[in-house]
């Protein structure tokens, strides 16, 4: 982890906590000064500090490390790249802004996302389509899980209790749900009508307490429908306080974000933490053995493996992401820091692309990013079709990410040479923020940075700089 300006951060922690520069120094067991000195940033956090640190408080370290700072900037240079004051202003600017003024920083982001949104619905009604604020929803409800770090401990924790309350089984985890919410809700589960089968996964009917189900789900799609419902009969208390803490902007927002901790609850309902946590530390994190264990899909698996944030029993820090066959992302949540720029595409090195040329396999791949992050990257191909001959299949690639320090605990890194640089494949942001030169896949030129363009040479690079920006 980088040493950096952390007073901010650690300040902040301290006053969560209700603690004077005292008592955390004695519970750290450093001198008062040293605490003062990290906190106006004349020393930086060590290693044996940060420790101390997750042990007596079980803090998540990487919120001391530079990851929010880097990820805080990206997103600012994404911003700019859209505006006339891109090259006005230098990277040490964005990253200086983003260490001292964190708040503000996501001011300016969140101010950028708003005038995108209006842009995009000045063009839809210029032409008579308004698309609505879906976009901007979209991207708020992503932006809540990711302030918990993917982890909802208010559902998860009760998700856990409910199964082993009514002592629900993997092998039979339809039969058990839908016992439960005969049981406790008097709904009963039924199957569609013939004519909705493939459009619709589930309907409930509140007047007769009847809850429908597609017959194309396989039986863990049931399942998971069925702890949705559950979510929704159960605990739309907290999930509605949930909802309301994150302050989102429209009826709209609010409402997917309903949807997306019922989904979430669902997910926690039929892969419990601890069982789940546990095997994935025996399986070494093997995505293929956890299917055939918990009787459940792929993607399933691999977003569940991305919310093992419980405190004190922390699992790999995952990033986990969809995308299609254009690049479009429609899925991205994360435990741990990773970006991808909404300005300029993502990068057509990242082996989550590359997964569509190998369709069902699982590709590794050892990336780094220009900050000098390096990861492993996991991905494959999903397919799923809904009716018989001639139906439209729907196919993504899910990619699985983790950082480097922690690829040692699965299964996916052995054989790779985790200790050689040159085995690290260079990826960036999206190309018009990507600080990287001599790239033969760039697509844009990157901002901030004069074109080197004479008519007296041709390269191999495309959009060849003449200078890098000072940092």
């Amino acid at each position: 982890m980088k040493q950096a300006k952390v007073g901010l951060r650690l300040r902040r922690f301290r006053d969560e906590q209700g603690l004077t520069q005292a008592a955390l120094a004695a519970a750290l067991g450093i001198s008062t000064s040293y605490v003062n000195q990290m906190e106006s940033n004349q020393r930086p956090i060590t290693g044996p500090v940060l420790l101390r640190l997750a042990e007596v408080f079980d803090v998540d370290v990487q919120r001391f490390s530079t990851a929010e700072s880097e990820r805080l900037a990206a997103q600012m240079r994404d911003a700019l790249a859209d505006t006339a004051h891109a090259e006005q202003i230098s990277p040490h600017e964005t990253r200086e802004l983003a260490e001292s003024a964190p708040e503000l920083a996501r001011y300016v982001v969140d101010l950028h996302r708003r005038y995108r949104h209006a842009l995009e619905r000045n063009a839809a009604m210029s032409v008579e389509l308004d698309t609505g604020a879906a976009p901007t929803a979209y991207e708020e409800v992503r932006d809540l899980f990711y302030a918990k770090r993917n982890y909802v401990a208010e559902l998860d924790e009760a998700a856990e209790r409910t199964a082993a309350e009514a002592g629900l089984e993997q092998a039979d985890l339809v039969g058990g749900l839908t016992r439960l919410l005969e049981r406790r809700h008097r709904t009963t589960v039924a199957d569609l009508d013939p004519a909705e089968q493939e459009r619709t996964k589930r309907r409930f009917e509140p007047e007769g307490r009847v809850l429908r189900l597609s017959t194309l789900l396989t039986e863990g799609q049931r399942a998971f429908q069925l702890a949705t419902h559950l979510a929704l009969a159960e605990h739309s208390d907290a999930i509605d306080a949930l909802v309301a803490a994150a302050d989102l902007s429209g009826g709209e927002a609010r409402a997917l974000a309903r949807i997306g901790l019922a989904n979430y609850f669902a997910g926690a309902l039929i892969l419990p933490y601890g069982a789940f946590a546990r095997a994935a530390e025996e399986l070494r994190y093997d995505i293929d053995l956890l299917q055939h264990r918990f009787r459940v899909g792929y993607e399933t698996v691999a977003h569940r493996l991305s919310t093992l944030q419980r405190p004190g029993r922390r699992g790999v820090p995952f990033f986990f992401v969809r995308v299609d066959r254009a690049g479009n992302i429609s899925k991205r949540q994360s435990a741990t820091d990773f970006h991808f720029s909404r300005v300029g595409g993502s990068c057509p090195l990242w082996n989550v692309y590359e997964a569509f040329a190998h369709p069902g396999e699982i590709r590794t791949q050892l990336a780094q990013m220009p900050d000098g992050r390096a990861y492993l990257w996991v991905a494959r191909t999903v397919t799923s079709r809904y009716g018989g001959f001639g139906t439209p299949a729907k196919t993504f690639a899910i990619g699985l990410g983790c950082d480097l320090h922690h690829a040692n605990r699965l299964v996916y890194a052995d054989g790779l040479d985790l200790a050689n640089p040159a085995a690290l494949t260079p990826i960036g942001p999206g190309c018009k923020v990507c600080d990287r030169t001599g790239c033969p896949q760039r697509a844009f030129p990157a901002i901030g940075r004069p074109l080197d363009v004479t008519d007296h040479r041709s390269g191999f690079t495309p959009y060849p700089s003449s200078g890098r920006l000072s940092p």
